[in-house]
């Protein structure tokens, strides 16, 4: 059975430009203009990934993504116009695993999608070692895309992992934020990467009170400490 993709947009010219790539890639692609027709066809045949816009007529993004959260742990990407800091953290507060940028390219579009795919795929078969990085108490699978501190799971994002990952693969560097968003492939405005840092740290403190590793080097960019 192939994979298959939800693609819900409400312009038609950019839901087929994706539908075509998409197509391309040799995946089988629903499509949907409103977050009600997003709704029951997903129902009806539930996809492997679902991209959703967050400007729909009715039931907006945020909304079609809660109620798909609600019974299913699919992976799902906003998409937005721009990389508003509001507009990502309210879709990653609703449920959704990563987002994009409608001015994303083509490739990283692919990219995006085959990641999580990986994801999925990966979480299904016993864990490969090989793909583990640890750095003390944390553990970063690149192929299953999991982040472990100590006993405790951290649900990081698809872009918060591959922004941690390259600082821990070099602990001790400063990465700018240039680097980490060449690391996540995604182009973002500098308020958006602090709001990521942030993120990322928050969910570190929320399983270790003392959690002191990531580290901002004002005017520079971020570093994991060499010493964890």
């Amino acid at each position: 059975m192939g994979t298959r993709i939800l693609a819900v947009e409400d312009d038609e010219r950019i839901r087929a430009a994706v539908k075509l790539a998409l197509e391309d890639e040799g995946w089988t692609v629903d499509e949907a203009a409103s977050g009600e027709e997003a709704a029951i066809l997903f129902l009806r045949q539930p996809a492997d990934v679902v991209l959703i816009d967050i400007m729909l007529p009715g039931i907006d993004g945020f909304e079609l993504c809660r109620t798909i959260r609600r019974s299913s742990d699919v992976p799902i990407v906003m998409v937005t116009a721009r990389a508003d800091t509001h507009d990502v953290v309210a879709g990653l507060e609703a449920g959704a695993d990563d987002y994009l940028t409608k001015d994303i390219s083509r490739s990283h579009l692919l990219a995006r999608i085959n990641g999580l795919l990986r994801r999925v795929v990966a979480l299904r078969n016993p864990e490969n070692q090989e793909q583990v990085l640890k750095r003390g108490d944390l553990e970063l699978n690149s192929e299953r895309l999991t982040t472990t501190w100590g006993e405790s799971q951290i649900a990081l994002t698809y872009t918060e992992f591959w922004m941690l990952y390259v600082m821990a693969k070099n602990p001790g560097h400063i990465k700018s934020r240039e680097q980490l968003m060449e690391a996540a492939r995604v182009v973002l405005d500098d308020s958006t990467v602090t709001s990521h840092i942030r993120r990322i740290r928050r969910k570190f403190e929320a399983a270790d009170k003392q959690f002191k590793h990531l580290e901002t080097a004002y005017g520079l960019g971020y570093r994991w400490r060499g010493d964890a």
